[in-house]
């Protein structure tokens, strides 16, 4: 039993990877599935797809590999985080789709809890702001919305869980119903300094508390599956961004990782303190591990990735992302363009979700290589935007003053001109690691870590090694020079109202 099996659930696909002793990836499998929009601001998922995909990949990837389940030492799972799902107890059969993290439908709920007077309550126990990407006012939606539901929820006959919970009840035929404290973290309904479900908040929003699961250790024992062929336990889970913090070995108060998907998201580990945020990011639990949290602060960017897509698809100026370093290789450095690419809006630390993108600098000589460049240069911009609210939230004198390193991830992590410049914005290093599976790598340490086969946090910390490094290279007056072009674009584009 030298493998590790590491379902990674997330918003379009599901995937799964194998892990060796060594902690080497093995095989990967991953399987697509719909999106479903019936409104508008509406997101959803068929559970069955979730489920049908999760099973397939883990199936698909043993097979792949040649290996047995029974070879397996254990399972460790990572999710798309605060999607929400409600299901009869009995049964296991969901009472209506998954409602997805990046549905908007309970705006209006949150805009009159927010009018009575309760948000201060809610974020002084949860860490979150009041809004509806988190689980709580989608539960209370669904309760409201399905004939017989509150009823039923009151006789304690339904079940609540982000997609982990729901992943768990099915993988061990509805014998466990238990998610970790991350994911807990992000529901709207947990209370992270007293580390238990608020009744406070539950009562408010009239959820019965039969409803939710047993909320346990990132590490810890999450059921056997028998699904695959042999009897395999569950030893790990945490959200998604969570786990890639973990795979970063970012264990020491004031590590931070960023992951550059479509949007970014980035995790500042602060240790046992849960620093309360002034700045509009949000204080959530990192990882949980022997019975202790270990807190964080989170801000999430809107549009990294994505811009380059826009690139692509908008203005077709590109064929492929690949070519955006090119591009920006060879721009008129006499240029300064600068593009906000608020496309939806304006994530962490603004959260103006109704301002709308803007370029600032045009001239007659604007063209792709400037376009190129200022849409990497923009996603540089944002990721300072997030270290210094976080460096505000958590002032050196409390933090110690240890220069930060950020730790990167995801598709445009590869780009080499996009991470120098990264490191040139922000002053500080940029490390790139030798792993770029680090959402999975998180969850299969912690699985594998609970098995015995992986060594401790200590141990593992010693094998994160770093593929790449780059150091600040751009003197204090230009940085200073370009960031502050970045803020006057910024209280430009949010002056301006959207149609």
């Amino acid at each position: 039993m030298s493998y590790i099996l590491a379902i990674d659930q997330g918003t379009t696909s599901s995937r799964a990877i194998l892990f060796d002793k060594d902690l080497r990836v093995v095989q990967v499998a991953q399987q697509e599935f719909p999106q479903h929009f019936p409104a508008s601001g509406w997101v959803e998922h068929d559970p069955a797809d979730l489920w049908a995909t999760t099973v397939q990949t883990a199936r698909d990837v043993l097979a792949q590999a040649g290996i047995d389940a029974a070879q397996l030492a254990g399972i460790g799972i990572t999710n798309q985080r605060e999607t929400t799902l409600v299901w009869d107890a009995d049964t296991g059969a969901p009472l209506y789709n998954a409602i997805v993290w990046q549905d908007r439908r309970t705006a209006d709920t949150c805009a009159a809890l927010r009018a009575a007077g309760h948000e201060e309550m809610i974020s002084g126990a949860t860490g979150l702001l009041l809004d509806p990407y988190f689980s709580a006012t989608k539960v209370q939606w669904i309760l409201d919305h399905c004939d017989g539901a509150r009823d039923r929820a009151q006789a304690g006959k339904l079940r609540f869980g982000t997609v982990d919970s729901y992943l768990i009840w099915n993988l061990t035929e509805g014998r466990t119903h238990a998610t970790d404290a991350t994911n807990a973290a992000r529901t709207m309904l947990y209370d992270i300094h007293k580390g238990d479900w608020s009744v406070e908040i539950c009562a408010l929003l009239d959820i019965p508390m039969s409803m939710l699961p047993e909320v346990r250790d990132c590490a810890a024992d999450f059921g056997v599956t028998g699904i695959l062929g042999a009897e395999v336990p569950i030893l790990g889970v945490a959200g998604d961004q969570q786990a890639a913090t973990i795979g970063q070995a970012c264990f020491r108060p004031g590590m931070m990782k960023s992951t550059y998907g479509t949007g970014c998201f980035a995790l500042l580990n602060t240790g046992d303190t849960p620093v309360r945020s002034r700045n509009r990011l949000l204080t959530t639990i990192a990882y949980q591990l022997d019975g202790k949290p270990t807190y964080a602060l989170e801000g999430s960017i809107f549009i990294a990735g994505a811009v380059v897509q826009w690139l692509r698809d908008g203005l077709g100026i590109i064929d492929n992302a690949a070519q955006t370093q090119a591009l920006a290789e060879t721009a008129d450095p006499a240029q300064d363009l600068v593009i906000v690419p608020a496309f939806t809006g304006l994530g962490a630390p603004y959260w103006q979700p109704d301002c709308r993108g803007a370029v600032f600098g045009l001239t007659r000589g604007s063209g792709p290589a400037e376009f190129a460049r200022a849409a990497l240069q923009s996603v540089g911009y944002q990721t300072r935007d997030l270290l210094q609210a976080m460096q505000a939230d958590w002032p050196a004198e409390t933090r110690g003053q240890d220069q930060t390193t950020l730790r990167v991830d995801g598709g445009m992590a590869a780009s080499d001109w996009t991470m120098q410049f990264l490191a040139d914005i922000l002053g500080a290093p940029v490390d790139r690691p030798d792993v770029l599976e680090t959402t999975a790598l998180g969850a299969a340490w912690l699985a594998g870590m609970r098995a015995g086969i992986y060594p401790d946090q200590a141990g593992f910390a010693a094998t994160w090694a770093r593929a790449d490094g780059f150091e600040p290279q751009m003197g204090q007056p230009e940085r200073d020079r370009r960031y502050a072009r970045w803020q006057a674009a910024i209280a430009a584009t949010i002056s301006v109202p959207s149609a």
